[in-house]
C-alpha cells in the first residue's frame, strides 16, 4: 500500500509546522542554559502538563498497550497503570518541594542534599548513566516503534525515514530548546491524540470488526474484556495486577513514574511560574495520560486480535517486514494500514511521528540537560560561557540521536524494552521517596541501591538465559523445582527490589551521616517536615538555632498522602468509568462515575489546604 498525494501533504505540512516553532523558539533559547533547558522558570501549568503527557505519549505506546492486551487483555494495563499512585504521590508531596529547590535538573539535587565527593561522584555517575546510557535505552523503543512503523506504513527500509525524521527532531529541539519542545508538545499531543481516535474509529466500523458490539462479541474478544485479572489464575492475577499495585509502583524508578518525581517530570516542575503551576501541571499530566489516552489504543489492539489473531498471520501479511520485528505490538501499525483510507492514512501517520518527535525531543533535551550542567559544567568547565554550555547540550543532543538510532536495531518489541528498564530500577525507588523525609540517607545509599539494583539484574538475567532451553515449555527450573514463567517473573522482580532494598539499608546505617551543616541548609531551603528530620532539628535547637520559621513548621504530608489517594480513586474510577460505557454495561459505568465525583470533592477541598 503507498501513501497518495494527500497523505504526503499532510505529512510535510506536519514538519514544516515543527520547524517553524523551533526558529520562533530559538530567538530567546539561546541566550542561556537556563532559557534553553527551563525555558526562563516561567512556564504556565497548562503548557507544562501537556507538555509531560506528550513526551510519554511515544509512537511505541500503542504499540506497548497492543502488546500488552493481545497478551494478557485489558487487564494487563495494570502492569503501567499501577504507576497512578507514584503519580499522584509527586502531584500532593513532591511538585512544590521540587519548585522550591530552584535546581537546573534533579540531579543538581545531589550536591544540596548530599555532601562531599560522593555527591559529586554520583551526581556526574547519575548524569551520565541516565541523561546518556539510560536515555539512550528509552529513545531506542520509540526508534525501534518508528522503524516499524516505517515498514509496515510506508512500505520502504527504515533507514531513509529514521534519518529524516532524526534530522527533524534535531533541528528544533537543538535550536529553540525546551521552549520550542513545550509548544511543539502542544501541537503535537493534539495532533497525535486526533489521530488516535480517527484510527480507532475507522478500525471499529470496519467491515471485518462489524462495529463495536461485534468486537466485544467475537470469540477472538471475549476472554481479553476483563479489568480484572481472574483469581482462579494466581500466577496471572499476581503479576499483573497485584505485584504492580502492591510493589512495583513505589520499587521502580521508570522514566516519567519516578517515585519521589525524576527526570524530564522534574524538569517540567523546575520550569513552572511557582509551586501551584508545579502541582497544576503534574496533575494535568496524570490525568491526560491514565483516564483519556489508552482507550483508542486498547479499542484497535482488541480488534487485532478478530484480524490478525497470533504472530503468524501478521508474518504473513507483511513477508517484507525482517521477522525480528514481527511481534505482537506490529498488529498495531497492521491494523492502520489495512483499514484507513488516502488522507486519513496520512494524518494518522504525521500523528505517531509528532508522538515520536514529541517524546525524542523531549529526552534528548532532559539528556542534554545532564551533560552540560551536571558533567561538563560541574567537573570539566566549571568557567563555561552561557554559549559553550548551550553548544555543549546541541553537541550532545546530536550524540544521544545517533547511538539511540543504533540500539534500536538490536531491539524486537516494545515490551521487552519496558520490562528490562522496570528491571534495572527496581528496589531503588523506596530511597528515591525516603530522601527528602529521612535524614540518614546519604550519597552512599543512593550509589548502592543503583550498583545492587544493576547486580542483581544481571544476576536474573543471566540465570534465565542460561535456562532458555526451558523457557519454550513455559517453566524455569528453580533447584529442583520447575517453576511456571508467570511465577518465575514474580520471583525476579521481588527478588531485586527486596535484596536491593536490603543492600542500600545495610550501607545506609554502617556508612557515616551527611555533613550537619549541608543537612540544616536542605531543611530550611526545602522545609520537608516530618518525624525523619526530627534528631537534626533537635540538635539545632540545643545550639539555639531555629532551621525554619515557625509558620513553615506544619507538616502536610498526610494530607498530601489522602489527597493521592483521593485521586487515585478519582482516575481509576474515570478509567472504568470510560471502560464499561465502551462495554455497554451502563450501571457499571454510573457506578464508577458516582465513585469519581465523591472522590473528587474532597480531593478539591483537601488540595487547596494542601496549597494554603
Amino acid at each position: 500500500m503507498n501513501l497518495q498525494g494527500i497523505d504526503w501533504i499532510i505529512i510535510i505540512l506536519f514538519f514544516l509546522v515543527l520547524l517553524s516553532i523551533g526558529f520562533f523558539a530559538a530567538r530567546n533559547a539561546g541566550k542561556s542554559a537556563v532559557n534553553f533547558f527551563l525555558s526562563g522558570r516561567g512556564m504556565p501549568w497548562w503548557l507544562l502538563g501537556v507538555s509531560m503527557v506528550a513526551t510519554t505519549f511515544a509512537n511505541d505506546t500503542p504499540m506497548l498497550v497492543t502488546d500488552i492486551v493481545r497478551i494478557n487483555g485489558v487487564a494487563g494495563n495494570w502492569i503501567w497503570w499501577a504507576f497512578l499512585l507514584t503519580g499522584m504521590l509527586t502531584v500532593f508531596v513532591y511538585a512544590k518541594l521540587w519548585n522550591r529547590s530552584k535546581v537546573m535538573t534533579d540531579n543538581e539535587f545531589y550536591e544540596i542534599r548530599y555532601s562531599g565527593r560522593a555527591a559529586a561522584f554520583l551526581r556526574g555517575f547519575r548524569a551520565v548513566y541516565l541523561g546518556f546510557f539510560f536515555n539512550i535505552v528509552v529513545n531506542a523503543g520509540s526508534t525501534l516503534a518508528f522503524i516499524k512503523m516505517s515498514g509496515v506504513l510506508w512500505g520502504i527500509k527504515p533507514a531513509p525515514a529514521m534519518i529524516f525524521s532524526s534530522i527533524i527532531v534535531l533541528a528544533y529541539s537543538t535550536l529553540g530548546g525546551l521552549q520550542s519542545i513545550l509548544w511543539t508538545d502542544l501541537f503535537q499531543f493534539i495532533f497525535a491524540m486526533g489521530g488516535a481516535f480517527v484510527a480507532a474509529v475507522y478500525v471499529v466500523r470496519a467491515p471485518e470488526i462489524g462495529g463495536l458490539s461485534s468486537l466485544l462479541h467475537h470469540p477472538n474478544v471475549v476472554g481479553k474484556l476483563d479489568f480484572i485479572p481472574s483469581i482462579s489464575q494466581p500466577e496471572i492475577f499476581l503479576s499483573i495486577f497485584l505485584i504492580p499495585l502492591a510493589v512495583q509502583w513505589w520499587a521502580s524508578w521508570y522514566p516519567g513514574s519516578e517515585p519521589g518525581g525524576g527526570g524530564f517530570i522534574v524538569q517540567r516542575m523546575l520550569s513552572a511560574k511557582n509551586e501551584n503551576h508545579a502541582v497544576g501541571a503534574t496533575f494535568l499530566y496524570n490525568f491526560f495520560h491514565y483516564a483519556v489516552r489508552p482507550w483508542p489504543w486498547i479499542l484497535v489492539a482488541l480488534a487485532s486480535l478478530v484480524v490478525f489473531p497470533d504472530i503468524k498471520s501478521l508474518a504473513d501479511a507483511f513477508p517484507h517486514v525482517n521477522n525480528q520485528f514481527v511481534k505482537n505490538d506490529l498488529a498495531y501499525y497492521a491494523m492502520l494500514r489495512k483499514f484507513l483510507p488516502a488522507g486519513i492514512l496520512g494524518l494518522v501517520i504525521a500523528s505517531l511521528i509528532a508522538a515520536y518527535c514529541s517524546t525524542v525531543g523531549s529526552m534528548i533535551n532532559w539528556g542534554s540537560s545532564y551533560m552540560v550542567n551536571d558533567f561538563y559544567v560541574r567537573f570539566l568547565n566549571p568557567a563555561a560561557s552561557e554559549k559553550q554550555k548551550v553548544g555543549f547540550g546541541r553537541l550532545s543532543s546530536v550524540v544521544i540521536m545517533i547511538c539511540s538510532i543504533l540500539l534500536a536495531f538490536a531491539l524486537q518489541n516494545a515490551l521487552q524494552a519496558f520490562e528490562y528498564l522496570l528491571m534495572i530500577g527496581a528496589g531503588t525507588g523506596l530511597i528515591y521517596i525516603l530522601r527528602w523525609f529521612w535524614w540518614r540517607i546519604n550519597a552512599f545509599s543512593e550509589l548502592s541501591a543503583m550498583v545492587a539494583a544493576t547486580f542483581f539484574s544481571v544476576l536474573f538475567i543471566g540465570y534465565e538465559f542460561a535456562m532458555r532451553p526451558y523457557l519454550d515449555n513455559g517453566f524455569i527450573p528453580i533447584l529442583s523445582l520447575n517453576v511456571p514463567l508467570p511465577y518465575w517473573n514474580i520471583i525476579k522482580f521481588t527478588g531485586i527490589v527486596l535484596l536491593t532494598t536490603v543492600t542500600w539499608l545495610l550501607v545506609t546505617i554502617n556508612t557515616r551521616p551527611v555533613n550537619e551543616e549541608t543537612l540544616r541548609c536542605f531543611y530550611s531551603n526545602i522545609r520537608p517536615g516530618g518525624p525523619g528530620w526530627q534528631p537534626l532539628v533537635k540538635r539545632a535547637q540545643d545550639e539555639g538555632i531555629e532551621l525554619t520559621k515557625s509558620r513553615d513548621l506544619k507538616w502536610d504530608v498526610p494530607t498530601g498522602i489522602l489527597c493521592m489517594l483521593l485521586g487515585c480513586v478519582c482516575i481509576y474510577g474515570l478509567i472504568l468509568s470510560v471502560g464499561y460505557l465502551l462495554y455497554g454495561r451502563l450501571s457499571l459505568a454510573l457506578l464508577f462515575i458516582a465513585i469519581t465525583l465523591i472522590s473528587a470533592f474532597p480531593l478539591i477541598r483537601l488540595s487547596k489546604k494542601l496549597r494554603a
